[in-house]
C-alpha cells in the first residue's frame, strides 16, 4: 500500500494497522495503549499537529474514531546513531538502477538500532533519491555488489528477474584450506545441496531433513598462510587458509555461511557458524571474510547482458599478498 506521506530524511513513514474492534474508542486511544508508556505527550502533540494521517493523507485528531481508518501513517522519532566508519562505493548509476559496493558492517535496510546507518537511508540522503528501493539484500556483515531500483516505473521488471532466479550471483570467501577436525576431506569443486530453515524466533539458520531447497557450488581459488590471528573456525592462528568462489543457485538466509560451515570450512570471522559466539561490539579490523563479488543478468530494459563486479577485496587475501 502506497504511503500518503513522503520519505523524510531518507526514512519511510511508519504504517500501523488499527484493530477493527476493541476497548479503544479513538485511534489515539489505541496508540496510547501501544506506546503511551514511552511518550504520551509526544503522541498527543502529533495528533494536535496533524502529523498522523490515515488513508488519502487525511490528518487524524484526538477524537478520530478507531473505525474510521484501517491504516494510519506517521514519522517515528529517530534516536541518534553513531556513524559506522565505512563508506559506500558507487559502481553504476542510470535512470533505472544504482549499483553499489556495500561495505562490511553496514545493513542494507533500516532495522533494529540501524536506521540512518543503513545503505538504503544513506544513499537516499546522499543522492537525493527518495524512491530508491533495494532489489535484493546482503547481510550486514557481508560486503559487495548490491542493486537498487531508482525508477518505480521499471522496478517491477527487475524484481521479476530475482523472483524467477534469472540473476547469477558470485561470492568469494576466505576459510580454512582444509576441513576442521571431525569433518571428512572435500574434493573441490563440489555442489552442496540440502534443506535449510530459519524461524523468525531463532537467530540461526539450520539444516534439516527433507527435499533440498538450498544449493551452492563451491570452488577453491587459491591457498595461503593465515595470519597469527586469522580466526578461521577450526584453524589455529597461522594455519593455511584459502579463497573460495561461491555460486548460490538459491537464496536462503545465511546459505553460504551454513554451507561452508557444514563442510568444516567455516568462514573467517563468522560469529554465527559453525559456533554462535557471544555478542560483542563490532571489530572493524576483523570483518567477516565474505564478499558478493559479482552479479550478472540480461537487463530487462536494454535487453543486453550486464555484469557488475565489486572493487572490494577480502582483507585476509590482501594481507596474504602483501
Amino acid at each position: 500500500m502506497q504511503s500518503p506521506l513522503p520519505v523524510r530524511d531518507g526514512v519511510n513513514a511508519t504504517r500501523l494497522r488499527l484493530p477493527e474492534e476493541g476497548p479503544w474508542e479513538t485511534a489515539m486511544d489505541y496508540m496510547m495503549h501501544r506506546w503511551g508508556h514511552i511518550d504520551p505527550q509526544g503522541i498527543e502533540d502529533r495528533f494536535d499537529a496533524g502529523e498522523i494521517v490515515g488513508e488519502g493523507g487525511v490528518p487524524l485528531h484526538r477524537g478520530t474514531p478507531l473505525q474510521d481508518h484501517t491504516f494510519i501513517w506517521y514519522y517515528r522519532t529517530l534516536p541518534p546513531e553513531t556513524r559506522i566508519p565505512v563508506d559506500i562505493g558507487i559502481l553504476h548509476q542510470d535512470e533505472h538502477l544504482l549499483v553499489v559496493d556495500k561495505p562490511h558492517f553496514l545493513p542494507t535496510t533500516p532495522g533494529g538500532t540501524y536506521i540512518q546507518e543503513s545503505a538504503l537511508v544513506r544513499l537516499r540522503n546522499q543522492l537525493g533519491l527518495p524512491d530508491l528501493i533495494p532489489m535484493h539484500r546482503l547481510d550486514r556483515m557481508t560486503a559487495g555488489v548490491l542493486l537498487f531500483s531508482t525508477n518505480p516505473q521499471t522496478r517491477g521488471r527487475y524484481q521479476v528477474l530475482f523472483e524467477k532466479r534469472q540473476v547469477q550471483k558470485e561470492y568469494e570467501c576466505v576459510s580454512a584450506a582444509e576441513p576442521a577436525p571431525g569433518h571428512p576431506a572435500v574434493d573441490l569443486p563440489l555442489v552442496v545441496r540440502n534443506r535449510m530453515t530459519k524461524s523468525r524466533s531463532y537467530l540461526l539458520a539450520e539444516v534439516i531433513e527433507g527435499e533440498p531447497n538450498a544449493e551452492t557450488r563451491i570452488e577453491r581459488l587459491e591457498t595461503f598462510d593465515g595470519g597469527p590471528a586469522a580466526g578461521a573456525p577450526g584453524t589455529a592462528g597461522g594455519g593455511r587458509l584459502a579463497r573460495y568462489r561461491l555460486e548460490p543457485h538459491t537464496g536462503k538466509t545465511h546459505q553460504l555461511r551454513v554451507h561452508m560451515a557444514s563442510l568444516g570450512l567455516g568462514i573467517v570471522n563468522d560469529a554465527f557458524y559453525p559456533d554462535l559466539l557471544d555478542k560483542a561490539p563490532d571489530d572493524y579490523a576483523r570483518p567477516l571474510q565474505l564478499l558478493a563479488r559479482g552479479i550478472r543478468f540480461v537487463d530487462p530494459v536494454s535487453g543486453k547482458p550486464v555484469e557488475y563486479r565489486s572493487g572490494l577485496e577480502l582483507s585476509e587475501a590482501v594481507r596474504a599478498r602483501s
